[in-house]
């Protein structure tokens, strides 16, 4: 089974699978609205927005497995995101990115790229996976590695111009 064929649920509640991004680079992220991190939805967006036409997508997955920082209903962390951040990538339903209870997405992209001192667990909010056109997890970031720090990452895979 590939990235493609694994199901996941969007902000509205809709089922789909990830094939629409197939050929796409993604960067799929684990997002909380209440972390002190949540300023990065504002550089995902630019990134999102800098590179979509050159086939590139951030992807968001609301996650409160860390100290609960994501809001309780998914319609308030779309309104959240959007009024607060301008957020206008693609987000889905809240899912859990570690344990027995992860989704099956996030035991993928942490089996195929694993953290610092090679963990499989997610340590916080934002931590962020870079995956190629052809749905391979080429590198893991860690929350604290900005949205500007990756652009460069990005700009290979997309082939794209230096953004200014």
């Amino acid at each position: 089974m590939s990235i493609y064929d694994i199901e996941v649920k969007t902000i509205k509640g809709e089922s789909q699978t990830l094939a629409p991004y197939k050929g796409k680079v993604m960067l799929i992220v684990n997002t909380a609205t209440k972390c002190g991190l949540a300023p990065q939805f504002k550089g995902l967006q630019k990134l999102h927005d800098s590179y979509s036409q050159q086939g590139f997508a951030v992807l968001g997955f609301p996650s409160s497995q860390f100290a609960n920082q994501e809001l309780s209903d998914n319609s308030k962390v779309a309104e959240a995101c959007e009024i607060n951040f301008g957020v206008s990538f693609p987000l889905y339903a809240k899912i859990d990115v570690n344990g027995s209870t992860a989704h099956p997405l996030f035991q993928r992209l942490t089996n195929e790229a694993r953290g610092f001192l090679g963990t499989k667990s997610i340590k916080w909010n934002f931590t962020k996976f870079l995956v190629d056109q052809n749905g391979k997890v080429v590198k893991r970031f860690s929350p604290k590695d900005t949205p500007e720090q990756i652009e460069s990452h990005i700009q290979k895979l997309v082939k794209a111009p230096t953004h200014v």
